[in-house]
């Protein structure tokens, strides 16, 4: 997986975040397997209960999150002087000013 598929992973934070990943999942395998051809000759789109028949019911939202698991130990096993894990264990010191940034 690289850099750029895996850090957008890691942002995954809602309910409505899932919903999109699973559209997504959807519409690449439509692209995968392509077109489905009736008996008649004529084509369709396959259905989602064919989609997840061809592979195996594999949940994208259960790898998204063992990924995140296996990356958070990753990151725990990392030295102290490195960024991911200075960042994992950051307390900000202070708090924001709520509301709109000021006009200048």
């Amino acid at each position: 997986m690289t850099r750029k598929v895996k850090f957008p992973l890691m942002a995954l934070k809602s309910t409505r975040d899932e919903e999109y990943f699973r559209i997504f999942e959807g519409r690449m395998l439509r692209k995968i397997f392509g077109l489905l051809q009736n008996e008649d000759g004529s084509w369709r789109i396959r259905m989602n209960q064919k989609l997840n028949e061809l592979i195996e019911n594999v949940d994208i939202m259960r790898f998204i999150k063992s990924r995140r698991i296996a990356w958070l130990g990753h990151v725990m096993w990392m030295d102290e002087k490195k960024t991911p894990k200075r960042v994992l264990e950051w307390k900000p010191i202070g708090r924001r000013i709520r509301g709109r940034p000021r006009k200048r």
